[in-house]
């Protein structure tokens, strides 16, 4: 059974970086696309950035400039530079790994990130 395990998050004073982590095991197929998503409570999971196979990025509006994904294929590891944190990009943060083929994806456990003021 395919295995994300996410770590880098934690605590960090409004302006400071963290860097996400997030590494996939027992792999059995090709991985397409990668990302990272975020959920606060109650509300819906969404998108931050993601990276394709070939290195094409995709960043949501309040991050760009700010945040960089990027991702190691050999390692089948995916990471999120997260630089000027802001206390709104508190929340959990999620991985997600899709299948080249078929689309089937897969979702870490989630890792907390707190940015106080």
């Amino acid at each position: 059974q395919v295995q994300l395990v996410e770590s880098g998050g934690g605590l960090v004073q409004a302006g400071g970086s963290l860097r996400l982590s997030c590494a996939a095991s027992r792999i059995m197929f090709s991985i397409g696309a990668m990302g990272w998503y975020r959920q606060a409570p109650g509300k819906q999971r969404e998108l931050v950035a993601s990276i394709t196979r070939g290195g094409s990025t995709t960043y949501a509006d309040s991050v760009r400039g700010r945040f960089t994904i990027s991702r190691d294929s050999a390692k089948n590891t995916v990471y999120l530079q997260m630089n000027s944190l802001k206390p709104e990009d508190t929340d959990v943060y999620y991985c997600k790994v899709s299948q080249l083929t078929g689309g089937t994806a897969y979702w870490g456990q989630g890792t907390q990130v707190t940015v106080s003021s």
